[in-house]
C-alpha cells in the first residue's frame, strides 16, 4: 500500500505489480471508482492522482446539483 496526495488530501492506494502482463495497477481505497494503471510504478501513481481528481470532480458536481445540498468538510 502507498499514500498519494491530491489537492492537499492524502489517499491510500493499493499498488500491485502485474507479473503476467507487466506494469502496475493501482486502486484508491477511499474512492473505489478511482482505478488506474501504468507501465511503471511512478506512472501508475501519477495516473491514480488524475483518476482521483476526476472522481472528486464528478462527486462534487453531483453534490452541487442537489437542491439544498451543502458541501462542507469534516476531520476524522
Amino acid at each position: 500500500m502507498a499514500e498519494t496526495t491530491v489537492k492537499g488530501r492524502k489517499f491510500t492506494v493499493i499498488l500491485e505489480k502485474d507479473e503476467v502482463d507487466g506494469g502496475y495497477s493501482v486502486q484508491c481505497l477511499e474512492l473505489p471508482g478511482a482505478i488506474s494503471q501504468g507501465e511503471t510504478r511512478d506512472e501508475a501513481l501519477r495516473n491514480i492522482k488524475e483518476a482521483i481528481e476526476l472522481v472528486l470532480e464528478v462527486l462534487e458536481e453531483k453534490a452541487r446539483s442537489k437542491p439544498g445540498a451543502e458541501i462542507t468538510e469534516v476531520v476524522v
